[in-house]
């Protein structure tokens, strides 16, 4: 069976993993049917960013797409080591980021570094996700900035590998500069998630947050999880939160809203 065949009751649950949407499983109809996506216009690290819900940005005047933490192939990691999750992390988290190449059709896409899970992810990937992921890279030039789960293994894929690089005066990285960058940066690596009230209901939310001159990415997995922008790691980064903006996913919108730091 095609990982892409969404019709798959096995490990549904599993794919709803945190904020992002799953498979639906056969027989159970949505509440209302999926809205047209709204991505959100918003400047940070010193870019005139379109924000995608999928959690990707766009940066018109580049013609780039930047991702984060794909962690591609974690279901099979976890095989490899006897614990067992549903197979289907790959198809889901590359069907949504061809949802945000054909969405914005970027000329070049930035993926910061974890786009697997481990060292050995980019030679396990096969079958129908293997020839998605090289679709996607004759769609466009990718660069893949190597991160601490993956190092440079995407070099046996199309592209080009990075430890950071350099675009219009951003430094595309995955773990953010300690303290004050010497410039605007871009990474990934932490995920952050934030907390807001809708209804008397409290929901957590991959984010985007950052700055005017920094900007950290939400994960882009379909199974991986997030951090509480409260944490000490961000605190780190902003000392003095003032300015810093936390940009929530949804279902097909990203929502700039006042926010419960936890």
């Amino acid at each position: 069976m095609s990982l892409d065949d969404r019709r798959s009751p096995y490990g549904i649950g599993a794919m709803t993993a945190f904020s992002l949407p799953g498979p639906q499983a056969p027989g159970r109809t949505t509440r209302r049917p999926r809205r047209p996506a709204e991505p959100l216009a918003a400047r940070l690290a010193g870019i005139e960013a379109v924000l995608d819900p999928t959690g990707a940005l766009y940066w018109p005047a580049e013609g780039t797409l930047v991702v984060s933490d794909l962690h591609l192939e974690t279901g099979s990691s976890y095989a490899r080591s006897g614990q067992m999750l549903p197979p289907y992390d790959t198809g889901l988290t590359l069907a949504r980021l061809a949802e945000a190449m054909a969405r914005h059709r970027p000329d070049r896409v930035i993926s910061l570094g974890d786009s697997f899970h481990d060292r050995r992810g980019a030679e396990r990937i096969a079958g129908a996700d293997r020839k998605r992921l090289l679709a996607l890279t004759e769609a466009a030039h990718f660069i893949w900035v190597t991160g601490n789960h993956e190092a440079d293994s995407a070099r046996i894929l199309p592209g080009e590998v990075h430890e950071a690089y350099a675009l219009g005066g951003v430094t595309f990285r995955h773990i953010p500069t300690e303290g004050t960058p010497a410039g605007r940066e871009v990474a990934g690596h932490l995920h952050p998630a934030a907390w807001v009230t809708v209804r008397g209901r409290t929901l957590r939310r991959r984010c985007f947050f950052g700055c005017a001159e920094r900007l950290v990415m939400p994960a882009f997995g379909c199974l991986t999880g997030g951090l509480s922008v409260a944490d000490a790691a961000f605190r780190a980064l902003w000392p003095d939160p003032s300015g810093t903006r936390a940009l929530l996913l949804g279902q097909d919108r990203v929502y700039a809203l006042p926010v419960a730091r936890r």
